[in-house]
C-alpha cells in the first residue's frame, strides 16, 4: 500500500488538470452566433413598369417615376399615360396592359375594382381653384363671379373627377354655370385658360401651382367640401407584380409623400 502522502498527491493532480482544462475550454470552443431576424430580400428589381395616372398627377408622377427609376436601374419605366381617370379606367377595363393605376377619385378606381390587386390606398388629397388669366383682368374673386355676363368658363366633363368635383362645389354654393366647353381632363381645362380660349376654369390647386406664371389661381371658399381623394393600386394582371408593388409602396413612403406635397397635394 502506498504511503498516505503519495495517495494525496496522486488524487490532487488529476483534479488540478481537470480544472485547468475546464478553464481552457471556452477559449477553444467555436462561438456560434445567436440566430437573428431573417434577412430581407435584397434582390434588385428588374422588368418593366407601366403606369396609368390622372392628368392632375402629371408633374408629380413624372418626378416620382424618375426617382423610382434612379433607385431601381433594372426597371424600365414606360412613358406614363396621363388622362382623365374615367378614360383610363375604361382603357383598363378594355384590357390595356397596366401595372399601376393612380386615379383622381375613388369612383374611377371602383370602376376597375375586379381588376386590382388587393385594396386601393388613398395617397393624396386635392382641392379646386379657379384658374384665371395672369393678373386676373376680370377681377374674379369667387364662384359667383363666373356667372357674370361675358365671362367664358370651361369645366371638366361631368364624368371626369374634376368635373364631378366642380359641379359639387357649384351646387353647394347655388351657382349655375353654363360652360363654353366641357373637357375630358383637367389639363385640357387649364390649356383653354392658358391660351385665352376661356376666361376662367375650375382646375385643381396643383394644376395652378404647376402652371405658375401662365395662369393665376383664385381660392374657392370652402373648397374642402368637394375635395378629391386619390387612390392607387397595382393591377392583378401586372406582368411584374413585384415592381408594381414596389412603386405603390414608394408613392406611399415618406419620400413619395414629400414629392406630392411639393406640388400642392396634401396627405389623406
Amino acid at each position: 500500500m502506498a504511503p498516505a502522502g503519495n495517495r494525496s498527491r496522486r488524487s490532487v493532480f488529476p483534479a488540478a488538470v481537470l480544472a485547468s482544462a475546464a478553464l481552457l475550454l471556452p477559449a477553444c470552443t467555436p462561438v456560434v452566433p445567436a440566430p437573428g431576424p431573417a434577412s430581407s430580400d435584397t434582390r434588385a428589381l428588374s422588368g418593366s413598369l407601366t403606369i396609368f395616372a390622372a392628368a392632375s398627377l402629371t408633374a408629380s408622377f413624372t418626378e416620382l417615376a424618375k426617382e423610382f427609376g434612379s433607385d431601381n436601374p433594372g426597371v424600365t419605366i414606360a412613358p406614363i399615360s396621363f388622362d382623365g381617370s374615367s378614360t383610363l379606367a375604361t382603357q383598363i377595363n378594355e384590357g390595356a396592359p397596366v401595372d399601376v393605376f393612380a386615379a383622381a377619385d375613388e369612383a374611377s378606381m371602383a370602376r376597375v375594382a375586379d381588376l386590382i390587386d388587393g385594396t386601393p390606398t388613398d395617397f393624396a388629397v386635392n382641392v379646386l381653384q379657379i384658374a384665371v388669366q395672369p393678373g386676373n383682368p376680370l377681377g374674379i374673386t369667387g364662384l359667383a363671379d363666373l356667372v357674370k355676363p361675358g365671362v367664358q368658363v370651361v369645366l371638366c366633363a361631368p364624368e371626369v373627377p374634376c368635373g364631378a368635383a366642380s359641379r359639387k362645389i357649384l351646387d353647394l354654393d347655388g351657382v349655375t354655370v353654363t360652360p363654353v366647353s366641357e373637357e375630358q381632363n383637367v389639363k385640357a381645362v387649364l390649356t383653354k385658360v392658358q391660351t385665352k380660349e376661356a376666361d376662367a376654369g375650375l382646375v385643381y390647386l396643383t394644376d395652378v401651382s404647376a402652371a405658375a406664371g401662365s395662369v393665376d389661381g383664385v381660392v374657392i371658399a370652402g373648397a374642402g367640401r368637394a375635395a378629391n381623394s386619390y387612390p392607387i393600386a397595382a393591377l392583378k394582371a401586372s406582368a411584374n407584380p413585384d415592381v408594381a408593388g414596389a412603386f405603390v409602396d414608394f408613392v406611399l413612403s415618406a419620400r413619395g409623400q414629400a414629392v406630392l406635397a411639393k406640388y400642392g397635394f396634401t396627405a389623406p
